[in-house]
């Protein structure tokens, strides 16, 4: 079975469309819209490569912004389509995040890789997507690319949930016993990375890092605890995680990260 029909079939029955809608899963979209709102501008054209369902690609396009999206999956566009309104500004083609030649070079001011990342499992695919990115978008603009992050997902479910077997992890290969860092294939649907892992990614690449941000932090893993919060205490947690998720001590205790560059 090719990568694309694992993907297809884990999506056709997942409910992207609400994964960054609960509380504590609106952290993940709420810090990554808030480095957003940093560097885009009002004329600026952007263009989300693997948009899932469009949660960013909507949310920026109802802000007035000219959006262009890029998704695998064709449950994916169905729902993405059905949130199309009239007032915005916005495309959507299917299409895969390593030949995205229909796009020509140096066109967007700003370039969103939220997706493709989680599901590529060698250095050569990650460097093409991330080549891709970088070559529609203009001189000056400004790529996020996004990552799944293999120690927040092992504390949260290995160690707290028990949706995986540390144990058998390990005695399968897929967890070095030592340094417990990750392997995956395309069968465990999720590539967990390290930032170590996109720092020798980026070394490939002219660009100047920006940002490097724990996009939830710890949310998956005090999920129970944040979605119980009152309006007050999680503003205030809010408030913590823009104040800390950027801290290099912290890096590695979140499910999700965004390194966003410059061209």
């Amino acid at each position: 079975m090719q990568i694309s029909q694992y993907l297809c079939d884990y999506y056709d029955h997942y409910n992207e469309d609400n994964r960054l809608t609960s509380r504590h899963g609106s952290i993940e979209f709420l810090t990554t819209m808030r480095y957003i709102e940093k560097y885009i501008r009002p004329e600026d054209r952007i263009l989300e490569i693997g948009a899932g369902t469009g949660r960013y690609s909507h949310a920026l396009a109802g802000q007035g912004y000219m959006m262009d999206a890029v998704e695998l999956v064709e449950h994916n566009i169905e729902v993405f389509r059905k949130h199309i309104q009239p007032e915005e500004k916005i495309t959507i083609t299917q299409g895969n995040a390593l030949d995205l030649s229909a796009f020509p070079d140096d066109k967007y001011d700003m370039t969103l890789l939220l997706g493709p990342l989680y599901h590529l499992y060698t250095t050569e695919e990650k460097q093409k997507a991330l080549s891709e990115a970088i070559r529609v978008t203009r001189p000056g603009g400004v790529i996020f690319a996004a990552y799944v992050i293999s120690d927040g997902c092992l504390l949260d479910e290995g160690f707290l949930r028990g949706n995986i077997s540390v144990a058998e992890y390990i005695k399968n290969g897929l967890l070095d016993p030592e340094t417990f860092a990750a392997k995956s294939e395309p069968k465990d649907l999720f590539e967990l990375v390290r930032k170590e892992d996109i720092d020798n990614l980026m070394s490939a690449f002219s660009t100047t890092r920006l940002h490097y941000i724990a996009a939830d932090g710890p949310a998956l893993l005090l999920r129970d605890a944040i979605d119980q919060m009152d309006e007050n205490t999680f503003a205030l947690y809010l408030k913590y995680h823009f104040a800390t998720c950027e801290r290099a001590d912290l890096a590695g205790v979140t499910s999700h990260a965004v390194d966003i560059f410059r061209k």
